[in-house]
């Protein structure tokens, strides 16, 4: 059920993405917490390209992401042709809503799940 605030009809859902960074040599392990969406889906993508040159393996760990849409998807499957001729690209854990998502879309079938 959307609600919508009195702003712009913006629906009243906080989107928020809490992104922390682990590294070891060139793998690199993005923890996502919170939404993947249009508002937070440009801080995701800026941080992705400031490492994916020195990178020869992405992790994204998405136990703790609740929600991702169409943008999110979308720089997922950029990360994806970014790394294809320079190593792995790894979802680990996805949430059960993001799963879901990624089963509807097809977009299982583009990553490697663990």
């Amino acid at each position: 059920m959307a609600l919508f605030g009195k702003k712009n009809n913006e629906m009243n859902v906080a989107s928020e993405l809490n992104i922390s960074v682990k590294n070891e040599g060139t793998e690199y392990t993005f923890v996502l917490e919170g939404r993947l969406d249009t508002i937070t889906s440009p801080s995701f993508e800026k941080k992705i390209n400031e490492i994916v040159e020195d990178a020869e393996k992405l992790i994204f760990d998405l136990s703790n992401l609740q929600y991702i849409s169409s943008a999110g998807l979308r720089v997922l499957l950029g990360a994806t042709q970014q790394m294809e001729e320079k190593g792995k690209l790894i979802v680990r854990n996805p949430s059960q809503p993001v799963r879901e998502v990624f089963d509807l879309t097809g977009f299982s079938r583009l990553f490697i799940i663990e």
